[in-house]
């Protein structure tokens, strides 16, 4: 786990053994928090979005993958090294690892 970012993989009860995300030691410093809370992909396509993620590489906000553009995802995919987002909706505090496909937890 990276001590600065104290993000933990959220423990799953339904599995004996653990699943682990190997990104969590790759994070760089905090991203600069975005002060638009919007998918900017969505404003510039005129579409709506359902929740937003921003990724803890460099403060992306995009889409969530029940959205119709899943912009959030896209960029995990298309921007390397990219691979954890997490929440932007105000009250929540969980993150995603795309690559991994693993819940995350502050530590």
């Amino acid at each position: 786990m990276n001590e600065e970012h104290r993000w933990q993989v959220a423990a799953d009860p339904g599995l004996i053994v653990q699943r682990t995300c190997n990104h969590l030691d790759d994070l760089p410093g905090p991203p600069a928090e975005s002060t638009d809370l919007a998918c900017e992909d969505c404003v510039r396509n005129g579409t709506t979005w359902v929740h937003l993620r921003a990724c803890l590489y460099c403060g992306y906000v995009g889409c969530c993958d029940s959205s119709p553009g899943q912009h959030a995802h896209r960029h995990a995919d298309t921007e390397p090294g990219h691979h954890i987002a997490r929440s932007a909706q105000p009250g929540e505090d969980w993150a995603w690892c795309y690559t991994d496909e693993v819940f995350l937890r502050p530590a």
